[in-house]
């Protein structure tokens, strides 16, 4: 049996893999629309809001496009990390479309808000000012994570956080115009699938409730026209917030969060850096064989790494050529290689100059006898860079050894870097595995920088935008904790440190503010006596829209799960941590930690 690897085939895998990713997004759309949709139905066939949550879902498409569209346009490169964007604005869109439908049904309860103009305006007055903080804190994010030393993370960030953008302007504009024809529709008792007006039937009375419901507006009688309260609504307001504020349950989640706290901690002290390289090709690919056999076999070898002079030197200089003998002398004293294993046309042909004998200290002697190493050693050859009266450049080899964990790659390719900076002979080391092992020597460090900006930002854009500094005090603690979570429980989930996974730590910094924000700032702005009732109005108002956007935005990226790619399948891993543990101190953490102030 035998595996190969080629030069081209990291670059193969990843444009496979990006598409192979493609088919997904109809799945995608499918699961959001059908979710959507389930959580606007009615048992009405005039109040049913189905065509609100189609458009909230094309609004979200439209933005995907806009920002491909433009950042293509500007030339900014598509790369593979790029093919995560869509699954992730498609949730974020829904999940303000449903914050745009909570905030335009609870106006309708407003006294003297029954006309359109005046409830869509106390639509943006309730969700605008929601919605523009948690789109303000994911496109800071996601421009603040551009400042990275990693080109794939920069596109990315580019073309999400402008789809980002987008997507805020569809939904102030487009979706609040959408809301406004569907309310019309409903004004004028139009059925929600043929927009013809729906009467009373005569016969009502002897007809089936799903007759009534589909066909003539509900099962009791006459289309009324008053706003329903939803039974998710009244679940949260009559059993889910009395549950949580009550004494022994708050203890239980105080002991509940304590026990998440100090599992994220330790999970922090284990977090691994690094990428197994054959993560980067897609499941079945014939680099993964390669790979593993070369780990059974070959483990003890690392990369064979070019060692290239750079420059045209005298290479018929005796002084030149102990240079040059030197400087591989001092690559090779590094633990990690094998000096027996190395390579070098400049010291084979020295050696041939002896034995023939040649006197290689002659400049032309030197070029015109080249012949004669390459008719012994043909593959010498592809070493040298030789025009007709001098060698451009020229390269060696040497063998690496005992490389086996991320501290090794990185500190071989340090080694190495410095050895060759302190040799007076222009050197440069080169392994295509280098672009991977470079990042090992920033990881840490660009991680820890983009999540401290960050979440700073946030914290002024929440001292900016919400009117409270308890609130902006509870939403920095939502972040802090998120981070410390995510970052924790990943290292469970097998996922190691890397440039994929900082991605998404940036990514869980505006997420973070989403839940937190929406329920603190209706806390704070309630008119309630007691921090138990306005911990139950926040809940009963917005615990379904954040609950809603949770499950819209993980549908939007659970397909990622079934991707044949470690990059996607990590995505979604991330993903689900940050949404799952938003939505954990969104609807439990945040609102009962609340009512202790």
């Amino acid at each position: 049996q035998v595996t190969y690897f080629t030069s081209l085939s990291r670059q193969q895998e990843f444009e496979g893999n990006t598409k192979s990713v493609i088919p997904l997004f109809s799945v995608t759309y499918f699961l959001t629309i059908t979710f959507s949709i389930v959580s606007c139905l009615r048992l009405s066939c005039i109040r049913n809001n189905v065509w609100l949550a189609c458009f909230g879902v094309v609004s979200a498409g439209l933005a995907v496009l806009s920002s491909f569209g433009l950042m293509l346009f500007c030339g900014v490169p598509f790369v593979v990390t790029v093919a995560n964007a869509p699954f992730l604005i498609l949730g974020v869109g829904v999940d303000d479309m449903f914050i745009m439908i909570a905030s335009w049904e609870q106006s309708s309860k407003k006294k003297g808000k029954s006309d359109a103009r005046s409830r869509l305006a106390e639509t943006y007055a309730e969700a605008a000012l929601s919605v523009t903080i948690t789109t303000l804190t994911d496109v800071l994010a996601f421009f603040i994570g551009t400042w990275t030393a990693f080109s794939s993370v920069r596109s990315f960030c580019l073309y999400t956080g402008t789809a980002f953008v987008f997507c805020y302007i569809y939904t102030m504009t487009f979706f609040g115009a959408i809301i406004v024809l569907n309310h019309k529709r409903e004004q004028g008792n139009r059925h929600w699938l043929t927009c013809m007006p729906v009467g009373v039937d005569k016969d009502q009375a002897q007809k089936s409730c799903l007759y009534n419901a589909c066909c003539i507006g509900n099962c009791s009688g006459p289309s009324a026209q008053s706003e329903d309260e939803h039974p998710m609504s009244i679940f949260f307001r009559k059993y889910y917030g009395p549950l949580f504020t009550n004494k022994w349950i708050k203890l239980l989640v105080v002991l509940l969060y304590g026990a998440y706290l100090g599992g994220s901690i330790y999970g922090c002290t284990k977090i691994r850096e690094g990428i197994d390289l054959r993560n980067l090709a897609s499941d079945g690919s014939y680099v993964i064989p390669y790979y593993d056999d070369d780990d059974k076999y070959f483990s003890e070898y690392g990369p064979r790494v070019m060692v290239v002079i750079t420059k045209s030197v005298d290479y018929w200089n005796e002084t030149v050529r102990l240079d040059i003998e030197n400087c591989t002398q001092n690559l090779e004293a590094i633990s990690y290689i094998d000096k027996n294993l190395s390579e070098s046309w400049l010291r084979v042909y020295t050696q041939l100059a002896k034995g023939l004998p040649i006197n290689i200290n002659n400049k032309s002697i030197f070029i015109e006898n080249l012949n004669t190493l390459f008719q012994h050693f043909p593959s010498f050859k592809w070493d040298i860079d030789k025009t007709r009266d001098k060698i451009e450049a020229s390269r060696f080899f040497i063998q690496t050894v005992n490389v086996t964990s991320a501290i090794d790659e990185k500190n071989l390719v340090s080694q190495l870097r410095e050895t060759a900076k302190q040799c007076s002979i222009p050197l440069m080391v080169y392994h295509p595995a280098f672009i991977y092992y470079d990042q090992y020597l920033v990881i840490v460090q660009n991680t820890i920088q983009n999540v401290v900006i960050a979440a700073g930002a946030m914290l002024v854009v929440s001292l900016l935008l919400i009117p409270n500094p308890l609130c902006c005090l509870w939403v920095t603690f939502a972040i802090a904790s998120v981070i410390v979570g995510v970052a924790g429980f990943m290292t469970f989930w097998n996922v190691n440190l890397d440039s994929i996974s900082m991605i998404n730590l940036v990514i869980c910094i505006g997420f973070s503010v989403d839940f937190s924000a929406h329920i603190s700032y209706v806390f704070v702005t309630s008119g309630e006596s007691s921090a138990n009732k306005k911990a139950v109005e926040a809940l009963s108002l917005l615990g379904y829209p954040v609950l809603q956007g949770a499950v819209s935005t993980i549908l939007g990226v659970v397909v990622l799960a079934a991707a044949k790619a470690y990059i996607f399948r990590t995505f979604f891993k991330i993903m689900f941590l940050v949404i799952l543990f938003g939505a954990l101190h969104g609807l439990v953490f945040i609102p009962v930690f609340l009512t202790f102030f």
